[in-house]
């Protein structure tokens, strides 16, 4: 019976001067918020796949995992229709995807868009090239942004253009 009150007292004595540290609910919803944005850019990853399986292997030199979790994700089809918004769109610029799919990707410009960076988007597109260019694009709320554009042809495997993809990150 003295062993058992021995380690009663060292309990009490462990516990009565251990200075727990727990994490803040602060912490908790940035984790739980990362790891969200995380499962969202798999899913995103695994829907262009999906979208993208019957073309060509060019999208094996474009590091999909790597653009899906920092920047947006935009695909369109041969006629520059919207068909996929990354789940991070609404972070960029407060579209969710279901309100841009059929739509231009012009929805996101306006008055100060530079007219001549966008001609020279449509000729690349019209030469269906890459291109990477800055242009100033429009949040939902009407509010400006810089936005950093990097566009990719996406053809089918008998050379046809099917989809252009572009990553988009705001600066």
């Amino acid at each position: 019976m003295v062993w058992i009150n021995d380690y009663e007292n060292a309990k009490a004595k462990y516990f009565g001067t251990l200075c727990v540290k727990t994490t803040s609910l602060v912490s908790m919803s940035f984790h739980k918020e990362f790891l969200g944005n995380v499962m969202k850019s798999f899913d995103d990853y695994n829907r262009l796949n999906y979208i993208l399986s019957s073309s060509t292997s060019q999208m094996d030199e474009i590091s999909l995992r790597d653009f899906l979790l920092e920047d947006v994700v935009i695909l369109t089809d041969s006629n520059l229709k919207i068909v996929f918004a990354s789940n991070n769109l609404s972070r960029m610029n407060g579209y969710l995807e279901k309100e841009v799919l059929g739509k231009s990707p012009k929805i996101f410009q306006g008055l100060k868009t530079n007219a001549v960076t966008s001609r020279e988007i449509r000729e690349k597109i019209n030469q269906e090239l890459p291109f990477e260019k800055k242009v100033i694009n429009y949040k939902k709320n009407g509010k400006t942004y810089d936005c950093l554009i990097k566009g990719y042809p996406i053809k089918s495997k008998k050379g046809k253009l099917t989809h252009f993809i572009a990553f988009e990150k705001a600066l």
